[in-house]
């Protein structure tokens, strides 16, 4: 079932403008599809590079043949910043190269100095390596991770740049070895998606001229950090709005942790639009956990068991739905006879689930293809306009929504499974 779409708002610029890759994959221009994965099935695999990077290192040498050459001027030299630091060029160049053989007490002073510096170093031709970008991840294999992979990969396969995955594991920043790996490929670009990075690893990248661009910020990024997300804001606004028409009072919130800067946001719409309708905002009725199916069917049930339940729940993914979905079916509730439900992002189960799922669409490929423009870009030293962007979101109405059977304050508590 289609649905019907309300759109959102427009797409508004932001601003003026534990393990590395346990296994980093490189698709792109002249390698074979795999049909079994989805993520290469647009590219052509290109070769396994883990967390030392070792197939790619070995074909280079060190520093010298890393084509990379200064970038001088009369007051700052890789000597001046070795006769600051107190340590020998070899080392300085070391720092640069991304080589794990420097004490990280030498190795912070000789990045601030460089960061303080504003020193780079500018790659220079090199045909013997194909031009790529890494694509980083908070955890790879999900429906939402495979859509912006095929975003990324749909502009870097027509510029003719290959795509190398890893993902962080655990936790939403990369070990060092995933930035050893990087440093030793020389990639055009960084993309982190639903993941960040640490200072040292962002002035390291800064130093060999390496851009990044953020994709779904997790925490609130300064000014500077180029970054494509979407209007959370307003999808959380229009989602609580939809079931608020349809005569519900008592709407439940599910979202990811408390630091994910997106899901403050879509609780920020969902709060204001319960208060604007002159409900007072109960924290009781809102969970934060992950995005994924697990922590749906967990907090669902919490929600779904309490004295006085919601006659409704706003998910913060469609994974959360879909658990939600398992924690009503083992309740004995009908959805949406007893419980409406919407969802966020619009993957394609929404609309192979029964009821279809309304959701809140967001624009996960056009998010990707504009961060992969965007880095190529900067790649180039150009300088676009703008530099944050959000992207515009709209509520597509399926089946999982309707107006609730009886007011939401006589409403019987779930039976238990």
């Amino acid at each position: 079932m289609a649905g019907s779409k309300v759109s959102g708002d427009a797409a508004t610029p932001r601003g003026v403008g534990e393990d590395g890759a346990a296994s980093s994959v490189a698709t792109g221009p002249g390698t074979r599809a795999d049909d079994e994965t989805p993520w290469r099935r647009s590219g052509r695999l290109r070769s396994s590079v883990g967390h030392d990077g070792a197939a790619a290192s070995r074909a280079r040498t060190r520093a010298g043949a890393e084509g990379l050459t200064e970038i001088t001027t009369p007051r700052t030299t890789i000597a001046t910043i070795a006769q600051e630091a107190g340590v020998s060029v070899p080392t300085v160049s070391k720092v640069l190269n991304g080589r794990a053989d420097v004490a990280d007490a030498t190795r912070e002073r000789i990045e601030e100095l460089i960061h303080q510096h504003g020193y780079r170093r500018r790659r220079a031709a090199s045909p013997a390596t194909a031009p790529m970008v890494d694509l980083v991840f908070h955890q790879l294999g999900s429906a939402w991770a495979m859509e912006l992979i095929r975003g990324v990969e749909e502009v870097a396969r027509d510029a003719g740049v290959e795509v190398v995955l890893s993902e962080c594991g655990e936790g939403r920043v990369p070990r060092k070895e995933w930035l050893e790996s990087a440093l030793k490929r020389r990639p055009l670009g960084v993309i982190m998606v639903f993941s960040d990075l640490e200072p040292a690893q962002r002035r390291q990248l800064e130093a060999r001229n390496i851009p990044f661009v953020i994709v779904d910020p997790v925490g609130d990024e300064s000014d500077d950090v180029p970054s494509i997300g979407s209007a959370n804001f307003s999808g959380g606004l229009a989602a609580t709005r939809h079931l608020l028409g349809l005569g519900h009072r008592r709407i439940g919130m599910i979202g990811s942790a408390v630091d994910v800067a997106c899901s403050r946001a879509r609780i920020a719409g969902y709060r204001a639009a319960i208060e604007g309708h002159g409900i007072v905002y109960d924290p009781a009725l809102v969970r934060h956990g992950d995005f994924y199916v697990d922590g749906g069917h967990r907090h669902g049930r919490d929600l779904l068991q309490l004295d006085d339940p919601p006659t409704a729940i706003f998910a913060g993914s469609d994974l959360q739905a879909l658990g939600v979905y398992k924690a009503a079916r083992e309740l004995g509730l009908e959805i949406p006879r007893d419980l409406s439900v919407v969802g966020y992002d619009d993957l394609d189960v929404a609309r192979w689930v029964g009821p279809t799922l309304t959701t809140v669409e967001q624009p996960l490929m056009e998010m990707a293809e504009q961060a992969t423009r965007l880095v190529l870009a900067l790649s180039r030293g150009e300088r676009p306009s703008s530099t944050r962007m959000d992207l515009a979101v709209s509520l597509v109405v399926r089946e999982s929504t309707a107006p609730p059977a009886r007011p939401a304050d006589t409403a019987p508590p779930a039976r238990a499974g």
